[in-house]
């Protein structure tokens, strides 16, 4: 199972750098921010669809048909190489200009102080993101009872918050700023926590899941945009996704150190949960207000 992860791994940590600069030099900068949160939100669809699965199939298919559902979504690649057209972007730089392994050791040597920013940046989101979302499940089964479905249909609104979230933040950006965007949804989770993590009702559960995922992702709805706007043309394929995918790294161990915090303080999930939220959006809030922007640069390689 763990040389399957692995290699599942490889190819998903692939897909969104590229994903991200095919969409963003496509599109124009004007209105860059919504489709910046749109694509950003294909991740709790995801999470979203799985848990449907979840809550209403688990139950007949277990964990390992859970994985056999997923697998699906691979079938897209079809319709990714034959239906979808490269980015005039990449169109018209690439017959001037193909980037060889030194010209990308040389990019990412002269932009290494942004990179190893996005890279920081990117751990402070993740640890944001993370630390909200791949325990509570369990804290909802371990600390308070609830069945798979019931946990599942939480997770449903949960991602319902996410989507509109991403969106709306992204959208907001375009005229707040990347970074203002992203302090304001960061700074608003906070006051989420005590209906997100001390409720006793599973509808109260569900809005707190609601309205702490809408700004959790909401902040993330701005990282495509953000991350592309900040790369080098030569490299824009590769610096984001390889910033997101080592700050991802950096807090891969995130739920293990949760979930050993609460089991040794008699299974409370809630106030770790609490917690490393709280510290996870205040970190984020910091690393984000000293950075820069360059909102509506424009995508082009050169």
């Amino acid at each position: 199972l763990l040389l399957v992860r692995a290699l599942f791994g490889i190819a998903m940590g692939g897909e969104w750098g590229v994903g991200a600069a095919l969409a963003l030099e496509s599109l124009p900068a004007r209105n860059r921010g919504f489709f910046s949160g749109l694509l950003q939100e294909g991740y709790p669809l995801g999470y979203l669809l799985a848990a449907f699965v979840f809550a209403y199939a688990f139950q007949y298919v277990g964990w390992r048909g859970m994985f056999v559902v997923s697998s699906a979504s691979a079938l897209l690649v079809l319709f990714i190489r034959f239906g979808v057209e490269e980015s005039p972007a990449w169109a018209a730089g690439v017959a001037v200009k193909r980037a060889s392994p030194a010209a990308v050791w040389s990019a990412v040597r002269d932009y290494l102080p942004r990179l190893l920013y996005l890279v920081l940046l990117m751990a402070c989101f993740n640890a944001f993101s993370h630390g909200s979302q791949d325990l509570y499940p369990t804290f909802l089964q371990a600390q308070h009872g609830y069945t798979p479905r019931t946990t599942g249909q939480i997770a449903i609104i949960m991602n319902l918050g996410a989507l509109a979230g991403g969106i709306c933040f992204g959208t907001l950006s375009e005229r707040l700023g990347r970074r203002r965007a992203i302090i304001l949804a960061s700074a608003l989770a906070l006051p989420m926590i005590p209906l997100w993590a001390w409720s006793q009702a599973a509808v109260m559960f569900a809005l707190g899941a609601f309205l702490m995922q809408f700004m959790v992702q909401g902040a993330w709805g701005i990282v495509p945009a953000h991350l592309n706007e900040l790369s080098p043309p030569g490299v824009r394929a590769i610096l984001p996704g390889f910033a997101y995918q080592l700050g991802n790294l950096a807090m891969a161990r995130m739920g293990p150190v949760q979930a050993r915090l609460a089991e040794s303080h008699g299974n409370d999930y809630a106030s770790v949960l609490a917690g490393t939220l709280a510290a996870g959006a205040l970190l984020l809030i910091a690393i984000a207000a000293v950075g820069k922007e360059a909102r509506a640069a424009q995508l082009q390689v050169t």
